[in-house]
């Protein structure tokens, strides 16, 4: 049995996103993280030059 969706169905976004993490591997991992730690320091350079 084979875990694909009919030919008229099209596979969600997410299922799309998770498929392509796992086949990628490390490198998303160091995107995410790149991500997350950029994001972390705008919102606290944010609050210091606003407080």
């Amino acid at each position: 049995m084979t875990n694909s969706p009919t030919p008229d169905a099209k596979p969600s976004y997410v299922k799309l996103a998770m498929r392509n993490m796992v086949r990628k591997g490390g490198k998303s991992l160091t995107h995410f993280a790149l991500t997350s730690l950029g994001l972390l320091a705008v919102l606290v350079g944010l609050s210091y030059l606003t407080r």
